[in-house]
């Protein structure tokens, strides 16, 4: 099995070997997903027109800018994979040359990326030694970087490895604690990450975080953990589905979301109940399921 492993903060990942599609007589994005520093993607078959076609961890297809990644054998990607890796946890963070403020940035990535950590207490107090998906190294701040709970083996060995150790109450907070620093951040059509994300990258990231891999669209797929449930039962974390649309459940009738509504335009908070300022009609009577992982 081929692979690869994304060398850019942010790497767009679109439908086909093209970056527009005509829809409604427009010129589009034709923008699919986003690959983020340090993930694996499979490489599904031949480079057409400076793009590989892949396939995520986490069962997503489509392009990949060639130049956007480094190509991987096997033994290479188990090692990347099995290496000490850290999801970095900021909107966006600086890797330098030297552990110092004003050392020479070698990269910016963003919430969500992966790093190979070296040592967690390197030269100077505070500052962890890293190597990038792309073989340089440098210095992080130690504070933004989080234990990495999910597992990228799918894209070497296909299926969905998934976390089976999860505590439901404790999972419920994380996820819902997580959805919650992406707040403020732009809608962007395919999103994933701090630069701009969609309703389904705003879910799945999360879940992601903590070890879930869930279908990075909005609707409930089989093979997938997700599934429907009594919108009575409903409990933080779960998942809201409304048509084209993903929201999770943060409790009190509240869902977190990200929306590209004009006067929202990223992640906010909304409500199902008339009562609340934060209430918006449309989703409330178009809401057709709820789904959990429990």
């Amino acid at each position: 099995m081929k692979c690869a492993v994304v060398t850019e903060p942010v790497s767009t990942i679109y439908e086909g070997p093209f970056t527009e599609k005509k829809s409604k007589g427009r010129s589009v994005s034709a923008i699919s997903d986003e690959g983020l520093a340090g993930m694996l993607l499979e490489v599904t078959g031949e480079e057409t027109k400076g793009y590989l076609p892949v396939r995520t961890f986490y069962g997503y297809t489509g392009y990949i800018p060639a130049e956007g990644v480094r190509l991987l054998s096997s033994e290479e990607g188990y090692a990347w994979e099995a290496s000490d890796l850290w999801v970095t946890d900021a909107f966006c963070v600086d890797v330098v040359a030297l552990p110092v403020v004003e050392g020479v940035r070698l990269a910016s990535l963003f919430r969500g990326s992966l790093v190979q950590v070296l040592s967690h207490e390197s030269e100077a107090a505070g500052w962890a030694k890293v190597r990038l998906a792309d073989g340089r190294e440098g210095y992080m701040r130690d504070q933004y970087l989080r234990e990495k709970k999910f597992s990228q083996k799918g894209a070497l060995e296909g299926g969905l490895d998934q976390r089976t150790d999860l505590k439901e109450a404790q999972f419920r907070r994380d996820v819902v604690e997580t959805a919650k620093t992406y707040m403020g951040v732009q809608y962007r059509w395919g999103g994933r990450s701090t630069p701009g994300i969609d309703c389904s990258g705003l879910t799945s990231a999360s879940y992601m975080r903590h070890g879930v891999l869930i279908y990075r669209d909005a609707h409930i797929v089989e093979g997938y953990p997700v599934r429907k449930i009594k919108k009575e039962d409903m409990k933080p974390g779960d998942l809201l589905y409304f048509p084209g649309h993903i929201a999770m459940y943060v409790g009190e009738g509240r869902y977190i979301h990200s929306t590209g509504r004009a006067g929202s335009g990223g992640v906010v908070f909304n409500s199902l109940r008339p009562e609340s300022a934060e209430y918006r009609k449309d989703l409330a009577d178009s809401l057709y399921a709820v789904g959990s992982i429990f």
